[in-house]
């Protein structure tokens, strides 16, 4: 299991940045809305197998969570 948190830690920041890049968002707080965000979680318990999803895909996933909540 060590390997899958290794995975995810080098997941998170290609996530971040591809949402940064994407919606031309400062890396900081593209960071910030990630790590309060439900795809956060999601990705980190494997719910869906989000992990396996493309970076891309899961910055759109964290902007239209973030609509919603409006």
């Amino acid at each position: 299991m060590t390997e899958h948190k290794i995975i995810l830690h080098i997941k998170y920041p290609s996530i971040v940045e591809a949402y940064a890049s994407q919606y031309d968002t400062a890396f900081r707080t593209a960071l910030d809305l990630f790590y309060n965000s439900e795809l956060y979680h999601e990705v980190r318990e494997g719910i869906s197998d989000m992990h396996c999803r493309s970076d891309g895909y899961l910055a759109e996933e964290l902007s239209r969570e973030l609509e919603l909540k409006g």
